[in-house]
């Protein structure tokens, strides 16, 4: 009887004093996972980072203009919705310049889109989806090493084969992302970053904020791989994120905590939501 009653008791009072503070959670289960958890592997962007990523820096190769890149990639990013995609044509409305229409766009998940402008063919991405089609980005090494070194992600921009510029985009680190990492490891747990980025820039915001592990070059149906095999020690992990594509690890780690600020799909597939989006509810 005693049982019977102080259990439904504590988890009510636990999940009381969650939804106080913003952090609300989906079960009893979950309360009872969390005071288990080793590792806490953490999504970058959106998540570490604000998700709200802003071109820095275009540098041009063989002969094309500041102006003929940007307008090139943005009438190429016209048809997609992703936040670097969203940086490079913020960027362009900003400077007010005329975009084409994009004919044929096709996006590589992870790797970047592709369309034809003014009948060429522009490839606007990473360095596998360049490595794909056999650009040769030897001239732009340099420029791409000192950029990833300064943590910014890179997107590259094909002009029928030929490179010709890069974008240095910046995404700022999350308020309180630093402390709740500081805080997490006072609590002797290990906290992962898992990110699309490579690794010279992982690093770099690894840095900035103290994380143990860095997952870097993670195509998006990769997280839940990543998390699966942070389980193979048989230690339970918390995977926090708040996008759709984190949607998948966030089921397979043994707590999902989704950003209340994130998706619904994110919310929808975890076991805790923080509701104000500040990370520093995770500890």
């Amino acid at each position: 009887c005693a049982m019977g009653l102080a259990t439904p008791t504590a988890i009510m009072v636990g999940t009381g004093r969650g939804a106080e503070t913003g952090i609300l959670y989906k079960n009893g289960e979950a309360l009872e996972r969390a005071g288990l958890i080793k590792i806490v592997a953490m999504d970058k962007t959106g998540t570490i980072t604000r998700g709200e990523p802003r071109v820095t820096e275009i540098r041009t190769f063989n002969g094309f203009t500041e102006e003929e890149v940007l307008q090139l990639a943005a009438s190429v990013e016209k048809g997609n919705d992703h936040p670097l995609g969203a940086a490079i044509l913020a960027e362009a409305n900003n400077r007010e310049l005329n975009l084409a229409n994009p004919v044929g766009f096709h996006m590589d998940a992870g790797k970047g889109v592709q369309a034809e402008v003014d009948g060429k063919r522009i490839l606007v991405g990473n360095r596998k989806m360049m490595d794909a089609s056999n650009i040769d980005l030897k001239e732009l090494e340099a420029d791409i090493r000192e950029l990833e070194e300064q943590a910014k992600t890179i997107i590259l921009l094909a002009v029928e084969d030929t490179p010709a510029g890069l974008f240095g985009v910046a995404d700022t680190v999350r308020d309180g992302s630093k402390e709740a990492i500081e805080t997490l490891h006072k609590m002797g747990l290990r906290v992962a970053m898992i990110t699309g980025d490579n690794h010279r820039t992982a690093e770099a915001i690894a840095q900035q904020v103290g994380v143990d592990v860095v997952l870097a070059e993670v195509l998006p149906d990769g997280k839940t791989a990543e998390i699966k095999r942070l389980q193979q020690n048989g230690e339970m992990v918390a995977m926090v994120g708040d996008g759709i594509n984190d949607a998948p690890a966030l089921v397979q780690a043994d707590v999902g905590i989704a950003i209340g600020t994130g998706t619904d799909v994110a919310m929808s597939a975890a076991m805790v939501t923080l509701m104000s989006g500040d990370i520093r509810g995770v500890p």
